[in-house]
């Protein structure tokens, strides 16, 4: 797998509450998404990104990073299997136009393994 990206996900009790704090005061000014339930702000030169999540929609557990993987999210899942990790979520394409899986790391920690349509090419 050769990750393209990986985004933080803070897990906020409401993403309202919070916007101010990291818009304002960290300077993550520019809104690039809001679903509601999942934000993600950026610095204006784009070199900082956070993601705040306040329940993921259909997963039943929220993830605290996104691996963006662009065309390889299949190979990822089979290499997952194949490994024997816990497959928290299982590959699903999602109403808004993600590909993605979640998956726990030996250590406890879900992640998110993430194609957006707009990172294939």
């Amino acid at each position: 797998m050769r990750p393209t990206g990986i985004t933080a996900n803070l897990n906020v009790p409401d993403i309202e509450e919070a916007r101010q704090f990291y818009t304002d005061y960290l300077g993550l000014s520019v809104e690039e998404m809001n679903l509601g339930w999942v934000a993600r702000f950026t610095a204006p030169d784009g070199r900082a990104t956070v993601q705040l999540v306040s329940g993921d929609a259909t997963s039943p557990v929220s993830s605290v990073l996104s691996i963006h993987v662009g065309d390889e999210v299949e190979a990822a899942y089979g290499e997952a299997q194949r490994r024997g990790f816990e497959i928290v979520y299982p590959l699903t394409t999602e109403p808004w136009g993600v590909r993605r899986f979640f998956v726990r790391a030996p250590d406890g920690t879900v992640i998110n393994i993430v194609s957006h349509k707009d990172e294939l090419a």
